[in-house]
């Protein structure tokens, strides 16, 4: 079983490299601020009247860290696979099941799927600066705050939908989450990077894929530390028998159909709810 990371070929769904003049994403917005450690506590009638406005700025300024980091992240997806040297990979999984194929990467803050069926090729990507992702092949880029649901038919024989959630957590519920994330991580064989911040704190970011017969379901979580930040998403490929009569009309150009918001039927179940 050949890597196609390393056979470059006008099929191989990597062979799209950087400087080419394609066009990248933007979000507008500024890279989150880092640790931040915890909030200071509100000014009392002790302090003298110069250091209250102090306090009280760097309350604003923990606030908007943490709502700047949750605004950058995005889920990406693409009709084609993205080249490696856009993350920084800790950790790699390829599984050939039956006719199709999927290769996951993990790294700190994110994660990509990659899913191929008889030369079609798809990517879901997890990341949260996205200003030098090229938006060639571009489906979909959906920010990841809040609740969001998402379908698409990608080809005639599939579907791909996703829905994701985020949380700001307080440090105590933080760190729970965090140590059930870790044990599920080890329990299931999951792909996962941890790593502490330069506050000494924990993050972890994992991701795990089901295999079935006519499905891939995906589940992602991500958990930032410097602005108590738990980001879940789920995915799921699904390949559907072409009706008659329909055959080749997506690959004519005929306008795939698509909707968001709301529950999707047969969304990925979830693997381990988080708290």
């Amino acid at each position: 079983m050949s890597d196609n990371l390393n056979n470059p070929s006008k099929n191989n769904p990597h062979s799209n490299l950087p400087g080419s003049p394609e066009q990248t994403l933007g979000t507008g917005a500024t890279a989150g601020a880092g640790s931040t450690g915890n909030a200071g506590s509100a000014s009392n009638s002790s302090e003298p009247a110069a250091l209250q406005p102090l306090a009280a700025s760097g309350e604003r300024a923990v606030a908007l860290s943490r709502q700047t980091s949750l605004q950058n992240y995005h889920m990406l997806s693409f009709r084609k696979a993205l080249h490696p040297e856009f993350f920084g990979i800790e950790g790699r999984q390829r599984v050939q099941h039956g006719e199709y194929e999927t290769e996951a990467w993990i790294f700190r803050g994110g994660h990509s799927v990659r899913f191929q069926l008889n030369g079609f090729c798809m990517s879901e990507i997890v990341v949260e600066h996205i200003d030098q992702i090229p938006d060639r092949g571009l489906i979909a880029a959906l920010p990841c705050a809040g609740e969001r649901d998402f379908e698409e038919k990608v080809a005639e024989n599939l579907v791909y939908m996703t829905t994701m959630q985020t949380e700001t957590l307080s440090d105590h519920l933080y760190l729970g989450t965090y140590k059930e994330m870790m044990a599920h991580a080890r329990e299931n064989n999951s792909l996962f990077s941890a790593w502490t911040d330069a506050a000494g704190k924990p993050n972890l970011s994992l991701v795990d894929v089901q295999h079935f017969r006519n499905e891939v379901h995906i589940q992602g979580y991500h958990l930032r530390s410097d602005c108590g930040l738990v980001l879940r998403t789920q995915s799921m490929v699904q390949i559907v028998p072409v009706k008659k009569g329909e055959a080749g009309r997506d690959k004519k150009g005929a306008k795939a159909p698509s909707k968001s918001g709301g529950a999707q039927p047969g969304a990925p179940r979830t693997t381990k709810p988080l708290r």
